[in-house]
């Protein structure tokens, strides 16, 4: 099926909703999953399939998990067969050093889900409170007001004109490329300096498996166990280093970084079956984007990316889903910019940090310290994260004047623009 066409059967049920969420990945689904719970109505849409994969390293860091925990989803992921990791060690050369992970009802260790199970699990835990989620589905556009305040999506359906949904507010949750970002010319406030690439495949693992994170003068490499019993096998080299040796044959030259990380981390990788799929991730350098504007909002990586070098995707996209949760359900302009001054402050740490590492410009000496000062943010992250209450629906709070349009109507009435751009993406 064509990108921008939208399944006859797989239409929405209503005209328009409290708020309409682009994407139900991580960050899309959380976002609904929470704004479902504080009783709005909410429509998710994907363009890819229910449950299908995804690029990811899968590890979780302790924010993404005490908050899978506060949401209830912890133990559906573990139940599901998702391994608990109970030390992480970090190898500096031949120097290992193993760190044991804390051990609590709310933080019992660390989890690194396949993202056919967690996105799963995040979709469903949003329908059961009551959000539309539709899956191969793709959102064409976005529609305006005069004054430029987005008032709602455009999908269009083969043989037929194209259908519009209205909501309160708009959520892109479209990741790195996003469709909403573009429509609303959301403005990069920071870009990072760095770009790091990855190319990571799966191996069977024994059980009990912990973390395991390897750095050499120049590349590096995790160990990741997974579901269904095996690992995310991962060689990480500079963008540069990876468009030199690794057009020629990612298979090959994945191996030859593993082994110089260590023997037994490439011993590990070769027990993968010949066929196996690798996947890769050229790079792209680190960004925090304008988060909200006059109707429409970003979350995930359509408002931050990070390299993923330091596994904090997942993390982020579950703190900015709630806190603008937060926000959406607070109504006024002064809680989405609190919202925006938070999320700024953190993130322009997490960027720091993650840059520093994914520069690969560090020495085995320094690295430690590097590392130390990431595990600091985090600290304070989930410290920060344990004192907040979860989202929930003001008596008081007001909402924005909307347009509700007709979910069939052919053509825009006259006091809306066509698109938020001028131009289709």
């Amino acid at each position: 099926m064509a990108n921008n066409l939208i399944s006859l059967m797989a239409a929405p049920k209503h005209g328009h909703y409290d708020a309409i969420i682009v994407g139900a990945r991580c960050a899309g689904a959380a976002t609904a999953m929470l704004l479902a719970r504080a009783g709005l109505k909410v429509l998710a849409i994907d363009r890819k399939p229910y449950g299908s994969d995804t690029l990811s390293t899968h590890a979780l860091m302790r924010p993404a998990v005490l908050q899978l925990w506060r949401w209830g989803l912890l133990e559906p992921l573990l139940k599901a067969g998702t391994p608990l990791i109970e030390t992480t060690t970090f190898h500096y050369g031949d120097e290992e050093i193993t760190i044991p992970l804390a051990n609590s009802s709310d933080l019992p260790g660390l989890i690194a889900p396949r993202r056919t199970v967690l996105d799963r699990i995040l979709v469903d835990a949003a329908r059961k409170a009551g959000a539309e989620v539709l899956h191969e589905v793709a959102v064409g556009d976005l529609f305006a007001d005069m004054r430029g305040r987005v008032r709602g999506i455009e999908i269009r359906a083969a043989g037929r004109a194209a259908m519009r949904v209205s909501a309160d507010i708009v959520v892109g949750a479209d990741g790195i490329g996003s469709l909403v970002a573009k429509c609303v010319d959301a403005q990069t406030l920071r870009r990072g300096a760095v770009s790091a690439a990855h190319v990571y495949g799966y191996a069977p693992v024994e059980p009990g498996a912990d973390y395991h994170w390897y750095f050499r003068d120049g590349i590096a490499g995790s160990f990741i166990p997974t579901n269904d019993g095996l690992a995310c096998i991962v060689a990480s080299v500079p963008t540069g280093l990876f468009d030199q040796r690794f057009r020629r044959g990612h298979a090959h030259a994945r191996m030859d970084v593993l082994e110089a990380l260590s023997p037994a981390l490439a011993e590990q990788a070769a027990r993968a079956p010949k066929d196996a799929r690798l996947q890769a991730f050229r790079g792209v350098p680190g960004y925090i984007r304008q988060p909200h504007g006059p109707g429409w909002a970003l979350v995930g990586d359509a408002g931050f990316f990070r390299d993923p070098i330091t596994s904090h995707g997942i993390s982020d996209a579950l703190r900015d889903a709630e806190s603008l949760a937060r926000a959406i359900l607070s109504g006024s302009e002064a809680a989405f910019a609190v919202w925006q001054q938070q999320r700024d402050i953190i993130a322009n740490q997490i960027l720091d940090t993650t840059d520093a590492i994914a520069g690969f410009d560090w020495t085995l000496d320094d690295l430690g310290e590097r590392h130390r000062r990431f595990s600091a943010v985090l600290k304070a992250e989930v410290q920060a994260l344990a004192g907040q209450p979860m989202p929930a629906r003001r008596a008081t709070a007001s909402k924005p004047s909307t347009y509700r349009a007709p979910a069939n109507e052919d053509e825009p009435p006259a006091e809306l623009s066509r698109n938020r751009t001028g131009a289709r993406p």
